[in-house]
Parts: structure tokens; C-alpha cells; sequence
């Protein structure tokens, strides 16, 4: 069945409240009333897809494991700011939202969603399982909303969200069975570019990423994407844009904590192979080529140098 609420239909903020947990699964919503109320929440839903705008409140949603386990919905949101700014946690990732940025959030994962009362946003539900047969993209994912695909993403929802009194339940199916095709090309990396914006604020979170998990042997660009909630292609297209590549990101940091360990009294017991793998090289050789090219000496010279003097003539290798 495809139905709508009425205008004015949440008059106060327990109203608001009532209707916003329905439409995205229990959770703690926290609302901070400052003046008459003024909360807007409008949508539509059929038994597959839904679309709600909300917003003019002070919010924090937060929905955790405990709620999650308790009213699991399968269901998968494509977040479209209209106006303001929002905080987003997921997935150990922590972004801002605003017009111009398109999120997907799974709603079976925690996620912590907070925001002022300027703020404003349309969100697509969509079955979870529908996406996952459209992208091998899992987790939460931002991508631009300012040109080529997610721009037409994002005209489609806030048009569906503008026309709904004028569609049957059947013309807002095929509606958004369109829109989860593009969401799943853009999950892909099919957006054409990572928008300029935002691409300072992206890197730093990939270069914090991978400078905490370095020592991973198996740290990829793919991983990264997936801790971070943006599509591989994404996250190249920003290193690029900052003249880099994933590989040689995470091969310098690898670089930068075996240096570190190398000179440092702490680590003088340990093995040159050692230190090595302990940051994330497959093996010594590769680690020692590496090393020279970057730092102009061999891992055993840059050891010596910073020995203390009775300890000079015994640097551990293997």
C-alpha cells in the first residue's frame, strides 16, 4: 500500500518523535526544543521504498546495537541534505553532511546522527538485500551530489519528494526502483569525480586512516574505502588529486614507524626483520630496498647511527 501523512500531522515534539523512530527503527532521539516548534516531517512509503524529509529541529538519533537487535529493518537510507549541516558516525567514521554530499547508511549497523535546527534533509529508504544485489559496496558511503550522477540522484528524490500526492503507489516503485539502479552505479564509483570541497577534509581522514592501521599487511585502498564509508574510486581520485596513490601513502608511513623504531631505544632488542613486519612489510629484503630509496642508507646504518657507542658493533638484523 502506498500512503503519505497529512500536513502539520506532528504538531509537538513527542509527535515528531513517535513518527521519526517508526520510519527509521527504535532508537534514542534526543530533541532540544528551543522556541514554538517548528519540526518538519513529511513522507511517503509503499511496501518496499519510503522517502521522508525532516528537519527545523535540534536532533541526536542514535541507534545502537541494543536497538538494532530489537527492531532490525533491513532497510538502507540514501541521506540528501536540503540545507545545514549534520554529523554522521558510522562504521568508525565521523563526516559532515551538508547540500552538495549524498550518504548511505545501512540502519542495521549503529549510527550516531546529530544536528541543529537549520538543518534539513530527504532520506530514500530502500531495502538493504536490493542494494547489495546492485553494489559489492558495503557499510556506510558518501559521495558528491554536485554534478553528473549524483546530481541526478539527488533531483529524483527531492522531485519524488515534491510530487508524491501526484503519484500511485506503481509510478512510486518504478520511481525508485530507478533511483537504487543509479545509487548502486555511484556505490561503484561511477560518480565522475570526488567533489573539491570536500577532498582536504577526505584525505586527511584517509591519511589519519592509514597511519593508525599501517602496520596491517593487509591494508588496501579497498579497506580503507570500507572503514571510511566512501567508494574505492573515491578515495583514489582525492590521493590523486593531492599527487599520490594509496600504495606509496601507506608504504610512506610504513617507512616513517620502522625509521621511528629503527632509532628508538625501545625497539633496540628487537631485529631489524622484525621491526619490519611488526609495520607491514612482507618481508626484510623488501623492506630494506624500500628503506634505502626513501631514506638514502640501509635500515643497519640508520640502527648504528643512533646507537649509543658500546652497543655499535651489536645491531640485532635478524
Amino acid at each position: 500500500m502506498y500512503h503519505w501523512n497529512e500536513p502539520d500531522s506532528t504538531p509537538d515534539a513527542r509527535s515528531w518523535r513517535d513518527a521519526f523512530i517508526d520510519l527509521h527503527g527504535a532508537s534514542r532521539v534526543t530533541l532540544t526544543e528551543a522556541g514554538p516548534w517548528a519540526g518538519r516531517l513529511e513522507w511517503q512509503r509503499s511496501g518496499s521504498y519510503g522517502v521522508a524529509l525532516c528537519g527545523h529541529v535540534r536532533e541526536e538519533f542514535v541507534r545502537g546495537r541494543r536497538h538494532i537487535r530489537a527492531d532490525a529493518r533491513g532497510v538502507s537510507e540514501l541521506l540528501v541534505p536540503v540545507a545545514g549541516s549534520a554529523q554522521v558516525s558510522q562504521a568508525g567514521s565521523d563526516g559532515t553532511i551538508r547540500p552538495g554530499t549524498l550518504a548511505l547508511c545501512d540502519v542495521d549497523e549503529p549510527v550516531t546522527f546529530s544536528h541543529g535546527e537549520d538543518f534539513v534533509s530527504i532520506a530514500l529508504l530502500m531495502p538493504t538485500e536490493a542494494v547489495h544485489r546492485r553494489t559489492a559496496t558495503r557499510g556506510s558511503l558518501a559521495f558528491d551530489g554536485t554534478a553528473g550522477l549524483g546530481r541526478l540522484i539527488r533531483g529524483m528524490v527531492v522531485t519524488l519528494q515534491e510530487e508524491r500526492e501526484q503519484l500511485t503507489g506503481a509510478a512510486f516503485d518504478v520511481a525508485c526502483d530507478q533511483l537504487l539502479d543509479l545509487v548502486g552505479l555511484a556505490a561503484e564509483g561511477a560518480v565522475d569525480a570526488a567533489p573539491p570541497a570536500q577532498r582536504d577534509e577526505v584525505e586527511a581522514q584517509v591519511r589519519r586512516y592509514v597511519r593508525r592501521h599501517a602496520a596491517d599487511p593487509d591494508l588496501t585502498v579497498a579497506g580503507i574505502a570500507r572503514a571510511l564509508g566512501w567508494s574505492t574510486r573515491y578515495i583514489q581520485d582525492v590521493l590523486q588529486a593531492a599527487g599520490t596513490t594509496s600504495r606509496d601513502l601507506i608504504r610512506t608511513e610504513r617507512l616513517r614507524a620502522a625509521h621511528t623504531r629503527l632509532t628508538s631505544p625501545d625497539w633496540h632488542h628487537r631485529s631489524i626483520a622484525q621491526i619490519a613486519y611488526a609495520c607491514g612489510f612482507a618481508s626484510h629484503s623488501s623492506f630494506a630496498t624500500a628503506y634505502r630509496r626513501e631514506f638514502g642508507r640501509t635500515p643497519r646504518e640508520a640502527r648504528q647511527a643512533s646507537a649509543p657507542p658500546s652497543t655499535r658493533s651489536v645491531v640485532p638484523v635478524m
